[in-house]
C-alpha cells in the first residue's frame, strides 16, 4: 500500500513519543515520572463538567454551524475583549471554533500559505508549527533566539528574517517550551518592524495567556492597525484543564481569511463537537476563580522546580514567566537528546529533548504534575547529572 510523500516530510511529535514511551514503561512495571506532556493534571472545573453533562441530556448531539455555535463565538469575542480591551473590538463573526487550538493553527496555515511561501518561526518553538508549514508546502524560516535574551525574538532578528516571500510570522507568548513572556516594550519593537511588511500575517498563539506569573502577557490585540492581518489563537485546554475536550479557536478581522478557514473546516470535521462547545461556553461565561486557583498551583510548582534545579551545578535556565515548562540548557553533559534518553532509561524520568523545539542543547520539563512527582523527578535528575559518566 502506498503512503503519500507528504507524510514523510514531517516529524513525529516528540512530546507524544516520549509520553508514549513513558506509558509503555509504566505498563511494564517501571516507576516512571513523566514530565513530557503539556497537560494540566487537575480536573476540569465542576461547572464545566456539569455543562457538558447537561449538553448530553439536552440533546446537543447533532451537527452545528461549521464556525461554531453563536453563543460560544459571542463568548470567545467577549473573552478576548475583556482581557485586551477594545483596541480591536472583537465580535462573534471574527471567530472560528475548531477541534482544539492545534486545528485552529493548522487551518490558519493552510488558508494562508502557498507552496514556496516563507513562514518565520522563532526557535525554540512548539513542535507542530514547522510540521504544519511543511504540510502546506511552505518554507520554514527558523530564527534561533538566544539564552541571554530569554529566547525572545529581537527586532533585528525579525527584520533580517523577513523577505518578499514571507507570508506569516508565528509568535507564542507565554512561550512553549521556554516559559518566556514578551514584555510590552519587546512587543512594541517587533510591531514596529512588522509595520514595514504589510503583506505578512501575524499568528499569535496565546493558549497560555491565563498562566503567567508576576507579569501580564501583552497581546497583539492592542495594535489596531494590525487588525486585518492578525490571527489570534486560543482555547480552553490549558487554562481550564480541558485538553481532552479538543476545543480551541482562531480570531481575525480579515473576513476573507475567516471565510477561507470556515470553507476548509467544512471539509475537515464539519464542526467541533457540540458537547465540547457547550462546555467551553460555560467555561468562558462562568467564574474564573477556578482558573486563578490552577494558576496559583502552577506558580507554587514553578517555585519548587526552580529551587530544586538551582541546586544542580551546571544547569542553566531562566525562571519561566508563564506556561508550565522549565527549559534548561544541559550542554554541560551533552546534547539534549543524550540527556533525555539517559534520563528515561536510567533515571526513569521522561522529558522532551530540546531538539524537538529547535534547541538541541536543552530539555523541556513539564511541571504540570504534582509536587511529589516534581520532587521525585528532580531528585532523580540531580542524581544522574551529578554522577554523570560518559
Amino acid at each position: 500500500m502506498q503512503v503519500s510523500n507528504r507524510i514523510f516530510k514531517i516529524e513525529a511529535s516528540q512530546s507524544l513519543v516520549m509520553a508514549a514511551r513513558a506509558k509503555a514503561m509504566k505498563a511494564a512495571g517501571v516507576d516512571v515520572v513523566s514530565m513530557s506532556l503539556g497537560e494540566p493534571d487537575m480536573d476540569t472545573p465542576e461547572h464545566v463538567r456539569r455543562a457538558a453533562q447537561e449538553a448530553v441530556d439536552n440533546h446537543w448531539s447533532h451537527y452545528g454551524p461549521v464556525a461554531g455555535i453563536p453563543a460560544l463565538r459571542e463568548a470567545v469575542a467577549g473573552y478576548q475583549n475583556s482581557i485586551t480591551g477594545n483596541a480591536i473590538p472583537w465580535i462573534a463573526d471574527d471567530v472560528l471554533v475548531s477541534a482544539g487550538a492545534k486545528m485552529a493553527i493548522y487551518n490558519a496555515i493552510q488558508a494562508v500559505v502557498n507552496p514556496g511561501d516563507e513562514v518565520v518561526i522563532p526557535t525554540p518553538s512548539w513542535v507542530s508549527y514547522s510540521e504544519m508549514v511543511k504540510l502546506a508546502e511552505g518554507v520554514v524560516v527558523p530564527v534561533q533566539t538566544d539564552f541571554e535574551n530569554r529566547y525572545c525574538l529581537t527586532p533585528a532578528q525579525l527584520r533580517a528574517a523577513l523577505t518578499p516571500k514571507t507570508r506569516m510570522v508565528i509568535l507564542c507568548s507565554p512561550n512553549n517550551p521556554t516559559g518566556s513572556v514578551y514584555s510590552g516594550e519587546e512587543l512594541d519593537a517587533l510591531v514596529n518592524v512588522l509595520r514595514d511588511f504589510p503583506e505578512v500575517y501575524i499568528l499569535s498563539d496565546e493558549i497560555y495567556n491565563e498562566l503567567a506569573y508576576g507579569v501580564v502577557p501583552p497581546s497583539f490585540s492592542h495594535f489596531s492597525d494590525l487588525a486585518e492581518r492578525l490571527i489570534i489563537i486560543n482555547g480552553v485546554s490549558k487554562a481550564y484543564a480541558m485538553t481532552g475536550y479538543r476545543l480551541g479557536w482562531l480570531m481575525s478581522k480579515n473576513k476573507a481569511f475567516v471565510n477561507a478557514c470556515i470553507r476548509l473546516q467544512g471539509q475537515q470535521i464539519t464542526c467541533a463537537t457540540m458537547i465540547a462547545q457547550k462546555a467551553a461556553e460555560a467555561a468562558l461565561t462562568g467564574t474564573k476563580e477556578c482558573v486563578e486557583e490552577m494558576r496559583q498551583i502552577f506558580a507554587k510548582r514553578r517555585e519548587l522546580i526552580c529551587s530544586l534545579a538551582q541546586k544542580i551545578p551546571g544547569l542553566k535556565f531562566h525562571e519561566p514567566q508563564g506556561a508550565f515548562y522549565l527549559f534548561p540548557d544541559v550542554s554541560a553533559w551533552g546534547t539534549g537528546d543524550e540527556v533525555a534518553e539517559r534520563l528515561l532509561e536510567e533515571a526513569h524520568v521522561a522529558v522532551v529533548p530540546g531538539s524537538a523545539f529547535g534547541c538541541p542543547n536543552c530539555i523541556r520539563l513539564s511541571y504540570a504534575i504534582s509536587e511529589e512527582e516534581i520532587r521525585t523527578a528532580m531528585d532523580r535528575i540531580a542524581n544522574l547529572l551529578n554522577n554523570w559518566e560518559k
